[in-house]
């Protein structure tokens, strides 16, 4: 796979992009390519989120486990799916949670764009899903770069806030140090955890904290 990523994640990151792992990594995506399998997301999407938000720009950290699976869907950013797709449920519980905490009404816009262009990277653990089958691509390497990448914001940024949504995403809280950042945790906005994740008041803290760390807050509403 030829890595085309952002600069200052690309230095970042250069020794995983240079081990084992992720030349295996690599060397399997291609494969099902050769195989007539399909990928999501296309191939100059894998990183979107590292592009539209550098590393020293990152002042949110929103962890998904792996992009949608169906045709049109996945765009690299986790839990965002273009303009013209249909909502996921689990985006639209978000948007109920912001609406109710910060006292905004969202607009029908399920494009995350802006939110990562602000400083919100909305990470997925794993970065590539084959059609139609999702996690299928949960064992091949990405969580060991994805982890890497957490690890990476953990010890070169301060002030990041985490958050970190069901119990997948909240066992990557071991990999963040708490005395640099703010990890939150909640249940899943998965219509699936039966509303546990409304009330965590994750966007109006988020703020609250930046604020405080001179960092400006993030602008919610889309």
């Amino acid at each position: 796979m030829n890595v085309r990523i952002e600069k200052s994640w690309a230095e970042a990151l250069a020794l995983e992009f240079g081990k084992p792992y992720f030349a295996s990594l690599a060397a399997y995506l291609h494969d099902e390519k050769s195989r007539g399998c399909t990928i999501y997301p296309p191939g100059n999407s894998i990183f979107k989120a590292f592009d539209l938000c550098p590393l020293d720009n990152v002042k949110v950290v929103i962890l998904g486990q792996d992009p949608y699976h169906g045709p049109g869907q996945a765009m690299g950013l986790s839990f965002s799916v273009p303009e013209g797709i249909a909502m996921p449920p689990s985006l639209r519980n978000i948007y109920h949670e912001i609406e109710t905490d910060l006292g905004v009404r969202m607009s029908s816009s399920p494009d995350l764009t802006p939110w990562a262009q602000q400083g919100v990277l909305l990470l997925n653990a794993i970065l590539t899903v084959r059609g139609g089958q999702p996690a299928s691509h949960s064992a091949i390497g990405w969580q060991q770069f994805t982890d890497a990448v957490i690890s990476t914001i953990s010890q070169r940024c301060s002030g990041v806030v985490f958050m970190l949504w069901g119990n997948f995403a909240r066992s990557k809280a071991a990999l963040i140090d708490p005395s640099r950042h703010l990890i939150l945790e909640a249940a899943h906005p998965s219509p699936l955890a039966r509303g546990a994740f409304f009330g965590c008041r994750h966007f109006s803290r988020a703020n609250a904290y930046l604020c405080a760390n001179g960092r400006g807050p993030i602008d919610w509403k889309l």
